[in-house]
């Protein structure tokens, strides 16, 4: 069945996501693993995005937990901009815009192959509160559709230990910048 994982492979996964899990524990104070775990094993497409967000380059965490929708929330909490989901503009319409030197997909398009959100303002500067991410990459945000409408995106970095908002040309891709996702279990 497609987006499944196999039992050895989720065996693995969990294993890696207690360990970032333990290790970062400013990330998700008064959390359970256990806890945690349990949602997990429950929604294995979840798994399966979680997997992908790990396979290109994410280090996904817990966050935070969302008491009215009993969910955990998980970020992408790799360093810098996830290494596997950069050189992408931001959309599908901006992907399509471009004539020559198309970049292999958008960042839209790649987030939701994945079944994960790409973060907003808001929850951008959220992650930064657990820890400094994006000192030397950018990463694409959810852009607002007025923005959007007159061919623009929006993303954001860190820079002088102050988050930094930003605009570019939807169709504009850099080396340096790709897109954090958000998946809520």
């Amino acid at each position: 069945m497609k987006n499944q994982l196999s039992p050895d492979h989720i065996t693995l996964l969990l294993k890696g996501l207690k360990t970032r899990f333990e290790k970062n524990s400013q990330r998700h104070q008064d959390i359970q693993w256990e806890n945690v775990q349990a949602k997990l094993e429950a929604n294995p497409e979840k798994l399966w995005s979680l997997d992908m967000m790990e396979e290109t380059g994410g280090e996904p965490d817990v966050v935070g937990y969302d008491k009215n929708t009993d969910e955990y929330i998980f970020y992408d909490c790799s360093p810098e901009s996830p290494a596997g989901r950069r050189s992408l503009c931001y959309d599908h319409e901006a992907l399509e815009k471009r004539k020559e030197h198309k970049p292999k997909d958008s960042a839209v398009n790649l987030a939701k192959t994945m079944g994960i959100q790409i973060l907003t303002e808001t929850e951008y500067r959220e992650l930064q509160q657990v820890g400094k991410f994006d000192l030397k990459t950018s990463s694409w945000i959810q852009t607002t559709p007025e923005v959007r409408k007159l061919g623009g995106a929006l993303f954001c970095d860190r820079r002088y230990d102050t988050v930094f908002l930003y605009h570019n040309g939807a169709d504009s891709y850099y080396a340096a910048r790709g897109f954090r996702g958000s998946l809520r279990v």
